[in-house]
């Protein structure tokens, strides 16, 4: 396997969270560096690609937006399956918006990619007056968890970009031996004989 300084990779990303989070606001903000300040509902999922590069690597998300509604819970493994990446986004004001990312985190655990790197996003951070949920609590349970933790604001864009980019960071190491179908795709070549040559 040839080692090249250069990894173009393609990482499926997945944002999970309750209604109300700001995940598709997150998203926006990312992807088109937009806030519109009544974003309607996501119905089923929404799909974004948006590309960074870190290091000597270029990754290409290919983000999958979920709807945070419980009747579209039963449609979230078809989106986190074979994900390389998930955000599991809060809202700083909502205790039970807490409780529900840690049932995801939990979800995650038993059923995502055991290699996936997750993200714990607590969004809203520009509505501090109003805050429920302490930074220091959430940051002992992502620890608790090998979670990494950001407070964001799609409004003010704090923190955005930022978790994107560390997420990014953290692919090329999160990437397993072997390349579980979905999960790290490469550039090859056309007759995909080398899929693993990913492995540097």
């Amino acid at each position: 396997m040839a080692d090249t300084p250069h990894n173009n990779l393609n990482a499926k990303l997945v944002l999970l969270g309750d209604m109300g989070t700001g995940k598709s606001s997150l998203v926006i903000r990312f992807v088109k560096g937009q806030f519109l300040e009544f974003q309607e509902s996501t119905i089923g999922a929404a799909f974004f690609s948006q590309t960074v590069s870190v290091n000597s690597a270029t990754v290409k998300f290919e983000i999958w937006d979920t709807a945070g509604q419980e009747r579209y819970h039963s449609l979230a493994p078809m989106y986190y399956r074979g994900a390389a990446a998930a955000i599991i986004v809060y809202d700083i004001t909502s205790s039970d918006s807490f409780a529900k990312a840690k049932k995801w985190v939990q979800e995650l655990q038993k059923q995502g990619n055991p290699n996936m790197v997750m993200a714990l996003a607590g969004n809203k951070c520009d509505l501090e007056d109003k805050r429920n949920v302490t930074a220091e609590e959430a940051r002992a349970y992502a620890d608790e968890n090998g979670l990494f933790f950001l407070e964001t604001s799609a409004k003010t864009a704090v923190n955005v970009n930022d978790t994107f980019y560390e997420i990014a960071k953290k692919l090329p190491i999160a990437q397993p031996t072997q390349n579980p179908a979905g999960m790290l795709l490469v550039d090859r070549p056309a007759d995909g004989s080398r899929a693993a040559s990913c492995c540097g």
